[in-house]
Formats: C-alpha cells, sequence, structure tokens
C-alpha cells in the first residue's frame, strides 16, 4: 500500500496558518488540507540518540551540568556533544543530530543561526530547550516563541510540581520529584503550549514543563534546572530522558520498559512426529506472498492441555491458566462474557469448508461456567445449535447478537432452562462473497449505545432501516435492534481486529500486514462535502513483522509477519501492571503461535505503536491464538484453536480451493481447542473464583450506576448497557452527579463519569447543561466524550463555543470538538463564533501540523459554510497575499441524505493480496 504525498498541496497547508485569507473557501480548504497524505516527520533512524548540547560561558556553568548529565544519558541509549560554539547553529553540524539542547543565557543570536535552528526543528527535529534556555536570544522573537515562553523572574526554594497530563508519553509512569531550583516565572508564553506540570507560586500554578509542536518538529521544555542539585537528581534525569525521546520522536518505548520472559518450561517432553500426507509446504525463501511447492510430509503430534501449556513462553510474573479444552469444548472460534461473567463459547465445526442451509449446521453457542471456584469451567449449557459458521457474538435486550452466515440473528431464551427459543433476523446481507473467513466479527457494545464490528472483504449488501448499503473491509456499527446501520471507515485488508480505549478511542486489526490500526474520523463527516472521500485507514505499526519463538513457522505467504492478525483489545482492566493500563493492545497471530503486544503512543491526534514484545508465544506447532480479550476478571483471555493448519487461503501449491474459499486438507482438525486466562501472578485476581466476583443481571439500578466506576470496562459497558435498556429515568439524578465525579486513576482516567453521560444519552436524558458542565472537568477523556454526547441543537452549540474547547490541550479533545461541531445544526445567531473558532484551529501550527485536525476543521467548516467564508474574508484583510493563488474549488454543500447508500470500501482482494511495496509508517 502505497500513498504518495502532495508537495503543493503540503505547502498549501502550511500557508493557510500564516494567512487566513486562503480559506476563504472551504472547498479551498478542502484541498489544501486533504488532497493526499501530508508529510509525516521523517522516521528516526536505529541506534543511539544524538543530541548536541548548547552552552555558553554564563553562570549557570553548562560545561559542568554536560559533565553530570552525560554520562547518566548514554547509559540510556542517549548521547549528548557539548558545544559553546553558536557557529555550530549551521545546517551541516546541525544535520548530524536527532536533537539540540540549549542550556545557555546567551543575548543574542545571528540571522543565519536562528534560520539554520527554526528550520531544523520545523522540518522534524527535537528542540530540548532547559531552565537558562528561556532567556535565550533576545533578539529572536521566533526562538522566543519556538520555546513556547519567556524567563521573567524567579526566587529560589526546594519544592516539587504538580503532574497535570500524566497521559502524556512522557509523564506515563512519571513520579515527580523534589529538588531545590530557582522558582521561575515567565512570560509571553505560547498558547500552543501542551502542559505537563506546574508548580504553585502562590494561589495560581505558574507552567513549569510544556511540550509543543514545531512545524513537523517537537518542543520539549522544562524549568528545572539551576545546579547540580537538580542535574544529578535522578528524577530530572529521568525527564529528560523522557523529553529528548519524544521531542526526537524516539519515545515509543521510553516509559514501557521491555519485559523480561520466561518459559518454556524445561520439564516439557520432546515433540514427537508422524508422517502425513496432506501437509502443505510453506517456503520462506521463495520470492513473492504466494510461494510455495515442494513436499512436507514430518508432522507434529499433538500435545495434551496440561503439556501444551509448558511450552508457552510469557513475560516474567505472568501465566496461563487453562479454563476449558476439549473434550468440553471443541473448536472455538470466538467468545464473550454476559452480565454474570458467564463465557460464551462458539464452536464450529462446520469452518471452512461445509456451508449448510439454515438450521442444518454442526455448530452451537455453549455456556461454560466455574461453579465450584477453582478456575475450571465444570457446568456447561448448549445455548444454540444447528448453525453454520456463525462468527461472532455480543449481549443485548435479554439475549444474544450472533452473525451467521448472512443474517444477524437475535436469540433469546425466553422459559429459562438456558436454550434459545426465540430467534429472530434483525437484518441480512453478509457475505456478499462466498469466502467463510472474510465476514462479519468482533461484534463490541460502544461508547454510544451501539454495536461495533469489522468486516472482511467478503462485504455487506443489503438494505437496514430503508436504506440500501454495500461495503466491505472496515469498521462498521448497528443499532442493537437491527433498526439502522453505518459503515465508518474502510481498512486495508481483511479484517478480523477492534478495540476500544478507556475513552472510547478506536483501534483495529487487519490481516496481511497491517497489525494495528486506528480510526479517527468516520466516513459521514468527508460524505457530508460534496466532492469528498475519506481515505483508507493505513498501519500505525512500526513493524508488520512479528517475533516469534518458533523456528519452523508455516506460512503461505507474509513469512515471519502478522499475515492472519486478528483482535486488537486494549488492556482496560486494572490487574496487570500500570505500564499495561489502555496502552498496551493485545494482537494474536495463529501462523506465529503468539499474542502480540503492540504499544501505543498518540502523535498529536493520531496514533502510533510498536509491536514491542509478546505476551504468550509458543513453539508447539498446533498452538493458534486466534482471540484476545480482557475478561471480567481482569486477566486476558485467549482462544487457543490448536490446529497444525492454519490459514485458510490462498490454496498452496498442489491443493485445491474448497467450499468457503478455503483450501482443502484432510488435516484441519476438528476435535481440539483450548481458552486460557494469561494472569498477572502478583494480582488478587487469581485468588477469587473467575465467575463469582459481580452479576449484574441481579444489581439494583444504584449498584449498576456504581459499576460505572468499576476499574475494568468490561463490567462498565455491561452496566451501562444494562441502565440503557431498562429505559427508566429514576437513575437520571444518581447519574447526573456522577459526571461530576473529578477522581482520576493512576493514569488520569475518570471512567465513571464517562458512562454516565452516555447512559444519560442512551436514555434521552442528557441536557445541555450537564454536558457543559463535563467541558471543564479535568480528565481530558471526560471532556472528550462530553463533546460525543453534547446535544446537537443550538443550546448545546452555544455551550461549546462558550467553554473555548477548540483551544483545549488535548489533541484527542480538540478533534471531538471538530466533529461535534460538524454535527451540530446551523444557527444564524452562532454562525460568526462558530466560523471564529474553527478557523481559529485553523490558524494554530499545532493544529496545521497535525495529521486529522485539519481534516475535522473542514468538515466543521463545510457545515457552517456561509459564516466560514465571510469571516475568513474578514480576517484577511490587510493580510499578505500567498505566493500562488489557489486553484478555484468546486462549491461546497452537504449533499441531501439519499435512500440508497453505498459506500467505496477499499479493492475486495484475497489474503494473498499483497501492498505494492511495504513501507512502515513515518511520523
Amino acid at each position: 500500500m502505497t500513498h504518495a504525498s502532495s508537495p503543493s498541496s503540503s505547502s498549501r497547508v502550511r500557508r493557510l496558518a500564516g494567512v487566513l485569507a486562503l480559506v476563504a473557501l472551504v472547498g479551498f480548504a478542502i484541498n489544501a488540507l486533504v488532497a493526499a497524505d501530508r508529510p509525516a516527520a521523517p522516521a528516526p533512524a536505529a541506534g543511539p540518540i544524538r543530541v548536541l548540547f548548547l552552552g555558553d560561558d554564563g553562570h549557570h556553568k553548562p560545561a559542568d551540568r554536560f559533565a553530570e548529565l552525560a554520562p547518566a544519558l548514554k547509559s540510556r541509549g542517549i548521547e549528548l556533544t557539548y558545544t559553546d560554539k553558536l557557529d555550530d547553529l549551521n545546517p551541516d553540524t546541525l544535520a548530524k543530530y536527532d536533537g539540540v539542547a540549549i542550556y545557555a543565557n546567551t543575548v543574542n543570536i545571528k540571522p543565519e543561526q536562528e534560520q539554520a535552528l527554526v528550520d531544523y526543528v520545523r522540518s522534524g527535529k527535537g528542540l530540548i530547550p532547559i531552565h537558562c534556555a528561556s532567556y535565550c536570544f533576545h533578539n529572536s522573537s521566533k526562538y522566543i516563541a519556538m520555546v513556547g515562553g519567556q524567563f521573567k523572574s524567579h526566587k529560589t526554594g526546594t519544592f516539587n510540581t504538580t503532574i497535570v497530563n500524566p497521559q502524556h508519553p512522557i509523564m506515563e509512569g512519571f513520579k515527580g520529584f523534589e529538588t531545590w531550583d530557582e522558582t521561575y516565572v515567565h512570560a509571553k508564553l505560547n498558547p500552543d503550549n501542551e502542559l505537563l506540570q506546574t508548580r504553585a507560586e502562590g494561589d495560581r500554578a505558574e507552567p513549569w514543563t510544556w511540550v509543543r509542536n514545531e512545524g513537523k518538529g517537537r518542543v520539549f521544555y522544562t524549568a528545572y534546572g539551576h545546579d547540580q542539585r537538580t542535574f544529578t537528581n535522578p528524577g530530572f534525569v529521568d525527564l529528560i530522558d523522557r523529553g529528548i525521546r519524544w521531542a526526537v520522536r524516539r519515545d515509543a518505548g521510553a516509559s514501557f520498559e521491555r519485559p523480561k520472559f520466561v518459559g518454556p518450561d524445561p520439564s516439557a517432553k520432546p515433540f514427537e512426529y508422524v508422517t502425513a500426507d496432506g501437509i502443505p509446504f510453506y517456503d520462506p525463501s521463495g520470492q513473492g506472498p504466494r510461494a510455495g511447492g515442494g513436499k512436507w510430509n514430518k508432522m507434529q503430534t499433538p500435545l495434551a492441555p496440561a503439556e501444551s501449556v509448558k511450552h508457552l513462553r510469557m513475560p516474567e510474573g505472568f501465566e496461563a491458566r487453562l479454563f476449558v479444552a476439549e473434550p468440553q469444548v471443541v473448536k472455538p472460534i470466538t467468545m464473550n462474557w454476559d452480565e454474570r461473567g458467564r463465557l460464551w463459547v462458539v464452536e464450529s465445526i462446520d469452518y471452512p469448508n461445509r456451508i449448510t442451509d439454515a438450521g442444518k449446521g454442526s455448530d452451537r453457542i455453549k455456556v461454560c461456567e466455574d461453579t465450584d471456584g477453582d478456575g475450571l469451567a465444570d457446568k456447561f449449557t448448549v445455548f444454540a445449535e444447528g448453525l453454520n459458521i456463525p462468527t461472532t457474538l455480543t449481549f443485548a435486550n435479554g439475549g444474544v447478537i450472533v452473525m451467521e452466515r448472512k443474517s444477524t440473528w437475535f436469540l433469546k431464551d425466553t422459559d429459562g432452562d438456558g436454550k434459545a427459543d426465540v430467534k429472530k433476523e434483525l437484518f441480512t446481507g453478509w457475505y456478499r462473497g462466498l469466502d467463510t473467513h472474510a465476514g462479519p466479527s468482533n461484534l463490541q457494545y460502544g461508547f454510544d449505545n451501539w454495536i461495533y464490528g469489522m468486516l472482511g472483504y467478503a462485504g455487506f449488501a443489503g438494505e437496514v432501516g430503508g436504506k440500501r448499503f454495500s461495503f466491505s473491509q472496515g469498521f462498521y456499527r448497528f443499532k442493537p435492534d437491527g433498526s439502522q446501520l453505518e459503515f465508518l471507515r474502510s481498512t486495508n485488508n481483511n479484517t478480523w481486529g477492534i478495540g476500544f480505549r478507556s475513552d472510547g478511542v478506536l483501534f483495529g486489526s487487519t490481516a496481511n500486514g497491517n497489525p494495528s490500526t486506528y480510526l479517527p474520523i468516520s466516513n459521514r463527516y468527508y460524505e457530508g462535502v460534496r466532492g469528498w472521500a475519506p481515505r483508507v485507514l493505513e498501519p500505525i505499526a512500526d513493524t508488520y513483522k512479528f517475533q516469534s519463538h518458533l523456528g519452523k513457522i508455516r506460512q503461505v505467504d507474509w513469512h515471519d509477519g502478522y499475515t492472519a492478525a486478528a483482535g486488537h483489545a486494549l488492556y482496560t482492566a486494572r490487574a496487570f501492571p500500570k505500564g499495561y493500563w489502555d496502552r498496551v493492545a493485545f494482537v494474536t497471530e495463529p501462523t506465529g503461535h503468539l499474542v502480540g503486544a503492540f504499544v501505543l503512543d498518540a502523535v498529536g491526534s493520531h496514533f502510533k505503536s510498536r509491536n514491542a514484545f509478546n505476551l504468550l508465544a509458543s513453539d508447539d506447532e498446533w498452538c493458534a491464538p486466534i482471540m484476545a480479550e480482557v475478561g471480567p476478571d481482569g486477566s486476558l483471555w485467549v482462544i487457543d484453536w490448536y490446529n497444525y493448519i492454519v490459514q485458510h487461503n490462498p490454496t498452496p501449491v498442489g491443493f485445491k480451493t474448497g467450499a468457503g474459499a478455503a483450501y482443502e486438507t484432510p488435516r484441519r482438525d476438528k476435535e481440539h481447542g483450548r481458552i486460557y486466562r494469561i494472569v498477572y501472578t502478583s494480582s488478587d485476581v487469581i485468588t477469587k473464583p473467575v465467575d463469582a466476583r459481580i452479576d449484574l443481571s441481579k444489581a439494583s439500578p444504584a449498584q449498576l450506576v456504581e459499576a460505572l466506576k468499576n476499574d475494568n470496562l468490561f463490567w462498565r459497558r455491561h452496566a451501562q448497557r444494562l441502565l440503557v435498556e431498562r429505559n427508566n429515568k429514576d437513575v437520571v439524578p444518581a447519574l447526573v452527579e456522577l459526571t461530576k465525579d473529578t477522581m482520576r486513576d493512576e493514569i488520569g482516567v475518570s471512567a465513571g463519569p464517562i458512562h454516565a453521560l452516555w447512559t444519560l444519552q442512551g436514555l434521552g436524558a442528557l441536557d445541555e447543561a450537564t454536558a457543559a458542565a463535563a467541558l471543564k472537568h479535568p480528565a481530558t477523556g471526560v471532556r472528550r466524550n462530553a463533546l460525543l454526547t453534547m446535544p446537537r441543537t443550538e443550546a448545546g452549540l452555544a455551550a461549546l463555543l462558550e467553554s473555548k474547547i477548540t483551544d483545549d490541550a488535548d489533541p484527542q479533545v480538540r478533534l471531538a470538538a471538530l466533529l461535534t461541531i460538524a454535527d451540530m445544526p446551523a444557527s444564524p445567531s452562532l454562525e460568526d463564533r462558530t466560523a471564529t473558532a474553527i478557523l481559529g484551529v485553523l490558524g494554530k501550527p499545532q493544529n496545521q501540523s497535525d495529521k486529522w485536525i485539519p481534516d475535522a476543521a473542514v468538515a466543521a467548516g463545510a457545515k457552517h459554510d456561509a459564516a466560514f467564508l465571510r469571516t475568513a474574508l474578514v480576517a484577511s484583510k490587510g493580510r499578505a497575499a500567498p505566493p500562488t493563488a489557489p486553484e478555484p474549488a468546486p462549491a461546497v454543500a452537504a449533499p441531501a441524505t439519499p435512500v440508497d447508500v453505498v459506500v467505496n470500501g477499499s479493492a475486495e482482494a484475497g489474503d494473498a493480496e499483497k501492498p505494492e511495496k511495504w513501507r512502515p509508517v513515518s511520523y
């Protein structure tokens, strides 16, 4: 997959910040901001981080401070080079370094030195001004603005600071420190600064440590650092380490240490092999995704669960505990848990080659319970049978929603015997193609009370709620009663992965080299602007390659990489170490016999992920993890499909394609299957019965409201769903009160207010005043969701504008603010203020260089186009004309909603379709 960047469009993006007249037409803004992928900052090179440390001969003794700091950072992979020569601020010298740290009081800088430094940072490099650097270069307003402020005055004292943005990658896991230092007060603060720490200055908070974007570059500043008392403090060294890594874009693993690993168990028995026909030959040395040929007739024999678990390799402190295995459960293909914490498993013997008429399948849904609390399932109830390749299920309205073949079914037990006696079709249209592994999957109850899922290239073509739809490969959502459907965004491959963060931010994964992607803006915002179309979502992972524990990897294509990636479950409970919380996503790869861990980091409103390590990897060739989700106990539950033949297609040399577009072989297993709980052994979660913690089916309304604050997203979503389905407004006062709760956990998450807002919205009881009050909440996640739930009314728009939240320090909040404005109805009395707010966003460099905020601003401007045009023209008076005039833009208007909605997804392709050239995403 390649996305060519347009130099002309990117240059227009840069000019827009300084000349608002260029946004005289919304259509021009679209052309300027959306025509192609904006070029990202250069990807950092491997190896040590190299930083030029600029000092002087002043009273802070920079050479001495360098001598204290350099050895400590060198041991962490950061190499400092000292200079006190301003002539080193030239393009040739600067090009040798990833970043420049400044610790000096030099009064003046020459124009050519200033230009070299500014160009260097704006090109994508890092600037790290420390302490007195905020009183450097008095003659350069560009430098002062780039730093983000200027020293004004100080006293001295021993103090600590307050972390105000604990979710920022620099601050995550940072504890702070106490030191004697100068108590700086600043002036000329840049409104683009994103505060990380403040210091108490009387009755106000003085900005102390901040970050900001400058063009494609990053700036990290801290006021710490007068003398050796701070420079030799381990906390200061850690802060500068984190700041440098963030500024030079080498922060993906800076605050997440790679764990140590244990296993396999040395008592594991040697593998045994048998001669077997019908085994495809996989040739990783061949050229192209369909390489193959030759013969392979040695097959490892399967292991019993107790023996197979000995072959698992996991991080130190983690343990795999078997919950259920064959013969009680056979070929589990998906799973979920109900509001009682019971495990529901779909067993599919029919997958992949057997397609039957309705009601004549061999597959079934089974409920598995641990009634005696020993950690093993001991009670099994068949809820439904006669199914044919049901691929996913979730819970709604007292029953279960199941995707089976072409239909979305609602199943329910009405007589209390544990078996479904109602089967109602909500809508149909799945599997436009016949491939049995390319349909709908991974149903998730969304924050907005819709059901979310993923779809492969088999596609959907059908009618829902009186509208026709046609789409494939990507994110979708639908109402639990089947009354509405929406295709959200196209992915670039066959797709099986989805996962929410605790604040509702949505991620996913696909097959064929894209194990991690992110959904920032849904299609409807692009489709609301005539002539504008969304791009296919691209990978955010640093690589598609995995780190296997097994030397022999049998893959048809994408050798040694994610070719069958499934799931993208963020760790949204609190039983694992804090570094995992809302930061690590788990993606299964059955061909590699592993569950990968992807560390997520924000890049403005975008994200990048790093395939940091495996939570689980096996050298048992039968081990095939196909699903990993956070369960009711806070541990990670993993389906081991346990199958020697894993891949569906393409068909290897010497084999034929059968039904379901899967190649046929008698070696596809129909007898095995295991489900493990991956527990962190230092957590008390392992000492409690698996199913005996919470039973929300018996909870009172007050208990359900209380459960909205549970530390596991699993229980919060069930509690929200049950309150919405109950549809009784007697809980509204308690929910409104919960929106005011300012308590946050150790990483800054305030979960209760988020779910209280969405529950109120689901009950039709959220008013503008309650949502507006939540816009002032200290937790960024609450502010973001307050915007998303804000009633789409004139009063709601007025509250948004009054809050000035378009200037919020958090990029996700600013993105949500613009998308909310794009949803708001036009209001003559508010249009000028609305346009001014949008243009204010577009005029700031930190938003101009952001990957998604300009798109959201265009959507907002197009919705309020008349005032947007008028305000832009007024603002442009007296400003310089651009070097080149923008080309004419087509008229922009939101089209009338058609009865037939056809969404063009990405090209339908089999798993063997490989992008023209893989390239890691650069930022």
